[in-house]
């Protein structure tokens, strides 16, 4: 607990982590005698504004959150994974040195995908361990459950297998954005660098590391501002004191599997068509909507046109031409004023900019749904000064900054409006505080 407290974690949440702790402990003593063992905590985080930018190359204002993993770990002398979750009470079982697959659409398949990725990209990655989670964290909640899941995985198995001191891995990887960027891939099957996936699809989906980034580089009471394109912390904006995020799953599960995956994946692969569009057009070979756009004159216009003029089966044009306004307003326009309000601790005129970001994600991404609608307009009407819908929507989170004097009564408020007009996910709907928290550590 007070290792909790030194990293910027309040007290009253750094007392509950302590009895998440000890959970685990007494599960790993149950399967594991050694006592040879280390502990990891690994938060959620807040997509503050940057609604599905990361993976297009655009900007995100991001934050870790105080709730999140407590994992006890303990390394084995075979290349056995046993992976406990306390939360889900289930176990599962694979091997570094001859992996198997997770379940599909479960928490096992972030498992087996962290070990199947390790197993190629690196020699000798083959010292197992006992691993148990307990979380605090609601999971399909747009929070990052399971980034946070990937990168406790992947955390513990490097501590057991010196990863650190992997030529190969030296040799790609030397900072956190680093790591987050190779995690991303990891968890949407891509290649990092040279490090490739031999077949490895990943989870399934098509985004980005903003969540990685922000679980393994945040700082407390502040909130950091990211460009994708390359990955580069571009400022980190103190949180004006005296406010605190109230936070809200909705209790519309948004996990990132079935018909939920596909329709995340279709917003990314609208930034997609756009950059092929492009590409058809000019003979050029870019990658990424946010670069283009960024860096050669007249691009936002061009793409404009072609997305005008686009008549192909998987998308409108008109959800094309919407894609593209939502995307550059975001990056180029609402980011940096939501930034420069936030220095000038000009709370009101940031609370209009995170308003007409939500707009945006309703007419033109498409992926909210009444309920999380039905909290980020509560959420004003009860005085918040700012709220939003954030993650990959289709159902998840949303979050509000308050005043932290009447932070209890507001989440009071809050919590039982929501209950009164959507009594069904009311029901599974979780409310807590949270201050801006630090990001993973080891210990």
């Amino acid at each position: 607990m007070k290792k909790l407290i030194e990293l910027g974690v309040s007290e009253q949440e750094a007392e509950s982590k302590a009895a998440l702790f000890q959970r685990a402990d007494q599960a790993l003593d149950k399967v594991h005698a050694d006592s040879h063992r280390w502990s990891l905590w690994v938060p959620g985080r807040i997509e503050v504004l940057g609604k599905h930018t990361d993976y297009a190359g655009g900007r995100s204002l991001v934050c870790a959150l105080e709730r999140g993993f407590c994992v006890q770990v303990a390394p084995r002398r075979d290349s056995v994974l046993r992976a406990i979750s306390l939360d889900k009470r289930q176990v599962f079982e694979t091997n570094l040195v001859s992996p198997v697959a997770g379940q599909p659409s479960t928490w096992t398949q972030y498992i087996a995908t962290v070990v199947s990725r390790l197993s190629t990209n690196f020699e000798r990655v083959n010292r197992g361990a006992d691993i148990v989670y307990a979380a605090d964290l609601p999971a399909d909640a747009g929070m990052s459950s399971s980034s946070a899941l990937v990168i406790a995985t992947f955390i513990a198995l490097s501590k057991a297998n010196d990863l650190r001191s992997n030529t190969v891995f030296r040799s790609v990887i030397s900072s956190g954005e680093e790591l987050a960027a190779y995690l991303g891939a990891v968890e949407n099957g891509r290649s990092f660098r040279h490090l490739g996936t031999e077949g490895d699809g990943g989870v399934g989906t098509f985004g980005g590391n903003q969540d990685h980034t922000a679980i393994l580089c945040s700082e407390p009471n502040a909130i950091a501002r990211y460009g994708w394109d390359p990955v580069k912390r571009e400022a980190l904006l103190a949180l004006p004191p005296g406010f605190v995020f109230a936070l809200a799953s909705s209790g519309v599960h948004a996990p990132k599997s079935g018909a939920a995956r596909a329709k995340y994946n279709r917003v990314s692969l609208a930034a997609r068509k756009l950059v092929e569009l492009w590409n058809k057009d000019t003979g050029r070979d870019d990658h990424m909507l946010g670069s283009v756009i960024g860096t050669v004159d007249g691009a936002a216009e061009s793409i404009r046109k072609l997305a005008a003029k686009y008549r192909g089966k998987d998308f409108t044009a008109t959800y094309l031409k919407g894609r593209l306004e939502q995307f550059i307003e975001e990056t180029f326009e609402i980011i940096p004023a939501a930034s420069d309000a936030l220095q000038r601790e000009s709370m009101t005129e940031f609370g209009l900019v995170v308003d007409h970001s939500m707009r945006l994600a309703e007419a033109f991404l498409g992926n909210q749904v009444p309920e999380t609608v039905t909290l980020q307009r509560s959420a004003r009407e009860l005085g918040a000064v700012a709220a939003s819908a954030f993650g990959a929507g289709f159902g998840g989170a949303v979050w509000a900054l308050v005043p932290e004097g009447d932070a209890d009564a507001f989440l009071t408020r809050w919590s039982e409006n929501y209950r009164k007009k959507h009594k069904k996910p009311g029901k599974e709907a979780v409310f807590f505080l949270s201050r801006a928290g630090p990001h993973a550590y080891q210990f």
